[in-house]
């Protein structure tokens, strides 16, 4: 008759294995003993009408009722406004390279425009209006007036 081939080793694991699943019960069975209500609905929390977190049950009569094709999925799409007029004052200009900066009077953003932009030529300190237009790669164009 062949031997049975359990070793040493694996004698140790098995009852390192049973030890666990030992203590794992008695842990199990000393939170039982020491639950203060124990059942199942104690520990139901129920969502109400407002969204706050209560625990009896919501009023049935208070229920609303939605049907899918009301629902709207991810973001509703951006209406155009048209453009929008800023004001502001041209805060540096270089002429020889067709560039500058708007500080609009707000909110004292800074923007970007190009000779390009220009519907009558400014200079530094001018007061100006303007207009943002999406350009490529999401930059805004300002379109200048003075």
């Amino acid at each position: 008759m062949a031997k049975t081939q359990e070793t040493f080793n694996k004698k140790e694991k098995e009852k390192k294995r049973l030890k666990k699943r030992q203590d794992k019960q008695v842990k199990k069975d000393e939170r039982r003993a020491n639950s203060e209500g124990g059942t199942f609905e104690s520990m139901l929390a129920y969502v109400d009408e407002n969204g706050m977190l209560s625990s009896t049950p919501p009023d049935p009569t208070k229920k609303k009722v939605f049907t899918a094709s009301s629902i709207e999925i991810g973001v509703p799409k951006q209406e155009d406004l048209g453009p929008v007029v800023y004001n502001g004052k041209v805060d540096f200009y270089n002429n020889d390279k067709g560039f500058g900066f708007i500080i609009e009077n707000d909110t004292k953003d800074k923007y970007f425009f190009h000779v390009n932009g220009l519907l009558q030529p400014v200079q530094e300190n001018d007061l100006v209006t303007f207009e943002l237009e999406q350009g490529q790669k999401g930059m805004n164009c300002v379109r200048v007036k003075k």
